[in-house]
């Protein structure tokens, strides 16, 4: 198979298209086209275009993955979902098999761009700072896939709850009657839904019940 016309894309950065004397076009990266010099008039032998082709195709997977982490942190997990999930839009390329995936996932955790221990750290942070508790922050290192063994080290980081219960409480029963039972137990649900143990909410509310006295 012959490549009678290879030339950059003019509406995709770093994409080449090779034109094929049998009308395929091969979208390939700057990468691919230096890595097996390829040129106009260039014949290709069967397994040197099965092997273009699948290098091609991971180079398209390994671009959508580093737009994927620029855009938002992710986990590994959540990272080889997106590429392996099916495109909604029938013209988008075809998503990635699972092998491709972890080929691109890998890539980027050479590279640094990728890493489960820190993003487990960000999590953390990030929820720590909206007042939730430990509870909720396991769920969403389970529901965002991270490793179990990312776990302890982010967690361990934490600030004790102490701070934020009290915090949350004064705000929610700013202006509430103390001994309002009813009051009380509104805050301490929404503590509850924050992720905080049963006995850390009512050593909070002693705490609020001996401030207000």
């Amino acid at each position: 198979m012959k490549i009678v016309k290879l030339r950059p894309s003019q509406r995709v950065w770093d994409r080449w298209l090779a034109f094929l004397e049998d009308g395929a076009i091969l979208r390939l990266g700057s990468r691919e086209v230096a890595a097996f010099g390829l040129y106009a008039g260039m014949e290709l032998s069967p397994e040197l275009l099965e092997r273009l082709s699948a290098a091609a195709r991971q180079g398209r997977v390994r671009d959508k993955a580093l737009d994927l982490i620029a855009a938002r942190p992710l986990s590994r997990k959540e990272l080889t979902d997106k590429l392996t999930a099916r495109p909604r839009d029938r013209e988008k390329a075809a998503a990635a098999t699972a092998e491709e995936a972890a080929a691109a996932a890998d890539w980027l955790e050479e590279m640094g761009y990728l890493d489960d221990a820190d993003y487990a750290r960000r999590v953390v942070e990030h929820y720590s700072a909206r007042g939730c508790g430990p509870a909720k922050l396991r769920d969403e290192l389970y529901r965002r896939g991270v490793p179990r063994d990312c776990w302890d080290d982010a967690l361990a980081a934490q600030e004790p709850p102490e701070g934020a219960i009290d915090a949350l409480l004064q705000k929610k029963l700013r202006g509430a009657d103390p001994s309002d039972p009813r009051a009380l137990k509104r805050a301490a649900d929404a503590l509850a839904r924050r992720g905080y143990r049963w006995e850390e909410i009512q050593e909070g509310l002693e705490r609020y019940r001996a401030l207000s006295e």
